[in-house]
C-alpha cells in the first residue's frame, strides 16, 4: 500500500466553513496542523516539510496533481527542519516554492479527510487513501462518489496544474 489516491477540489469561503461543520458532526477529528513546505527545483518532486508535530523529506513520483502517486516520507525531529533545507541548498537543489498552510484532518468512512487554506494559493478540501496498484482505480472511483456526497465536484487536473503554475511564478508576491 504505497500508492496514494486522492481526489481534490477547490472550494468556496462558504463551502469550507461548510465542510468543516459536516466533519466536526459526522467524522473523527485528527489534528489542526501549520505547514511549511519548500518544494525544490530539479526534475522530481522533491519537498521538505514542517509540521506542528515533525519535518519531513517527501519524494512524490510522477506530476503533481496526478490521482495517482508512489510516495516515500522520511520523518525527522521538527528543529531539524532549516538543517535539511541547507543541505539540499548545498546539494545544488534550489528553493522553488514556499507553500504556507493551515490543515484540518478528519477521519471519514475511512478516508483520510484534508480542509486546507493555502496562503496565496486557495482552499481545498482533498479525500486520500492508500492503495496498491491493483487497485488504485477502485478506490479513485470510491473517491468520486465520496466527494459528490459532500456536494462538492472534483475540480479538472488542468485547473489545479495552471493554478499551481501560476502560484510558482508568483508565490513571492502572493504571500
Amino acid at each position: 500500500m504505497d500508492i496514494e489516491v486522492e481526489v481534490r477540489s477547490f472550494i468556496t469561503d462558504e463551502e469550507h466553513k461548510k465542510l468543516i461543520e459536516l466533519m466536526q458532526k459526522n467524522s473523527e477529528f485528527v489534528k489542526d496542523d501549520y505547514q511549511v513546505t519548500y518544494y525544490f527545483s530539479g526534475e522530481k518532486d522533491l519537498r521538505v516539510q514542517q509540521n506542528n508535530f515533525f519535518s519531513k523529506i517527501w519524494f512524490k513520483e510522477g506530476q503533481i496533481h496526478d490521482k495517482y502517486r508512489k510516495e516515500i516520507e522520511i520523518k525527522i525531529p521538527k528543529e531539524d527542519f532549516e538543517k535539511i533545507v541547507n543541505l539540499f541548498k548545498t546539494l545544488g537543489f534550489n528553493v522553488e516554492i514556499k507553500w504556507f498552510r493551515k490543515r484540518l484532518e478528519y477521519k471519514w468512512n475511512g478516508i483520510k479527510v484534508t480542509i486546507d487554506d493555502t496562503k496565496g494559493y486557495g482552499k481545498i478540501i482533498e479525500l486520500e487513501k492508500m492503495s496498491n496498484d491493483s487497485e488504485k482505480d477502485v478506490v479513485y472511483n470510491e473517491l468520486v462518489e465520496k466527494l459528490k456526497e459532500l456536494n462538492i465536484k472534483e475540480t479538472p487536473h488542468q485547473i489545479f496544474k495552471d493554478k499551481f503554475e501560476f502560484y510558482k511564478q508568483n508565490w513571492r508576491s502572493l504571500i
